[in-house]
């Protein structure tokens, strides 16, 4: 990694690490800032949590602050509405701007484009909560297989998703989604290992492998349970490794998504990659994935926030 680690942290100026939020991914949000926010202030920077839930965000101005750390996962954090608040401020932020935000929130027009690019990603159909017909599921699961896995288009952390073998599950797991996202995305199941790229300035970090005894890799696998193991390295030979890593950066690039993030993938039996989804806001937590690569990549906790701080100026 070509990370600049001795920085005089001065130039940052007074900043605020906005976390909370009003999405569905509060929790994860709040714990992710704080972290980032504790890291910072440990590092000499002049670092100050902002909770938009709370405050107006005119209050960033009002109090002076020079440059704001996006640690807001999902809905009004993620999606490029709050990018284009901090935008209008003229507020230098972290990560994607308005454009890669918004695509990379969206899994529908994601696979969209990572489709007409020529990038390998699972068969799939889209659900329209004003349209849906329980009739088709018949069809949908003849369609994409034994196995479908219902996402909410714009949702993160695994919320309101679900892995179904039956049309009847399909159906139920169809109007469950229905209540985070009037979009919802089915997918064909990919049989294998998942896999996670982190992207920093650029740059494809140590890929990640998870293993889980859940369902799938679901939001409690993520966040709560102690039965998922995480394998960095994950295992892969050199050249899959920088296959995956080429892959990771030409899936983010994209959506438009700049500055740092992270890629998510399954592999099949037959050792093909498919592309799965890009968060431009990956979690920040102690069980987190983008610190995990880092710290594989020779990256302290600390360093690493202070290079995602410096997005903010690329």
């Amino acid at each position: 990694m070509n990370v600049v680690f001795h920085v005089d942290v001065k130039q940052y100026g007074k900043v605020a690490v906005l976390l909370g939020g009003i999405s569905a991914e509060r929790e994860v949000s709040l714990r992710s800032g704080n972290a980032v926010l504790n890291a910072l202030q440990n590092a000499g920077v002049d670092a100050h949590g902002f909770d938009p839930a709370e405050h107006p965000i005119t209050d960033l101005i009002n109090q002076d602050f020079d440059r704001a750390v996006i640690m807001l996962h999902g809905r009004g954090g993620e999606d490029g509405s709050m990018q284009g608040a901090l935008q209008l401020l003229n507020l230098p932020f972290t990560g994607s701007g308005v454009l890669g935000s918004a695509l990379a929130m969206d899994k529908v027009r994601t696979k969209q484009i990572w489709q007409t690019r020529g990038l390998p990603t699972a068969k799939y159909q889209i659900a329209e909560k004003r349209s849906f017909d329980a009739g088709s599921c018949k069809v949908i699961m003849a369609t994409l297989g034994d196995i479908v896995m219902v996402k909410p288009a714009q949702e993160g952390s695994s919320i309101g998703m679900a892995k179904v073998t039956s049309a009847a599950q399909l159906e139920t797991a169809i109007q469950d989604a229905f209540k985070y996202d009037n979009t919802v995305l089915l997918e064909q199941f990919i049989q294998g290992p998942e896999y996670t790229v982190t992207i920093l300035n650029g740059e494809a970090l140590p890929s990640i492998r998870m293993s889980t005894p859940h369902n799938f890799y679901d939001y409690d696998a993520k966040y709560h349970s102690n039965s998922t193991e995480y394998f960095c390295p994950s295992g892969l030979n050199a050249q899959d490794e920088a296959q995956l890593g080429r892959l990771a950066i030409d899936a983010f690039d994209a959506v438009g998504a700049t500055g740092w993030g992270r890629v998510d993938f399954m592999r099949d039996e037959q050792g093909q990659f498919y592309l799965l989804e890009a968060n431009t806001v990956p979690g920040m937590t102690e069980k987190s994935l983008v610190p995990m690569a880092a710290k594989q990549a020779g990256m302290s906790f600390e360093q690493l926030s202070l290079a995602i701080l410096a997005t903010a100026d690329a």
